[in-house]
């Protein structure tokens, strides 16, 4: 039997933030904006706000980034790249998630970071 938790629609946004199912869970992007949806200035503090946000809707699924197996990062400005490697390694235990990183012209509220995730727990 499948069963499926899904959490935190709204009429501000018609998706779930996260989404679980046969033990997978799936993330809508997180993106740089700090608790009151401004966007973070400075690339690592925007950086630590995206994954903060993620794991926030991680645990409404009642997972945490150690179950994360894939990534996908959206910037506004493909040179942070080298920045989000380093971030990456310090946030992910080796071996690190599958991670694909993807320059976009712009993103909501202004942020320069959106981190979508997959997550699996056995």
């Amino acid at each position: 039997m499948t069963t499926s938790t899904q959490t935190g629609t709204g009429s501000a946004h018609p998706y779930s933030p996260a989404f679980a199912v046969a033990g997978f869970g799936f993330v809508s992007g997180a993106l740089s904006v700090d608790e009151n949806g401004r966007a973070v200035a400075g690339v690592e503090p925007a950086l630590d706000a995206a994954v903060a946000r993620l794991s926030e809707r991680l645990a409404t699924i009642d997972m945490t980034l150690d179950d994360v197996v894939k990534t996908t990062y959206f910037v506004t400005d493909v040179s942070l790249r080298d920045a989000a490697n380093l971030h990456y390694e310090n946030v992910f235990d080796a071996p690190r998630p599958a991670r694909s990183f993807v320059e976009v012209a712009a993103l909501p509220y202004g942020a320069t970071v959106e981190i979508e995730a997959i997550a699996h727990r056995s």
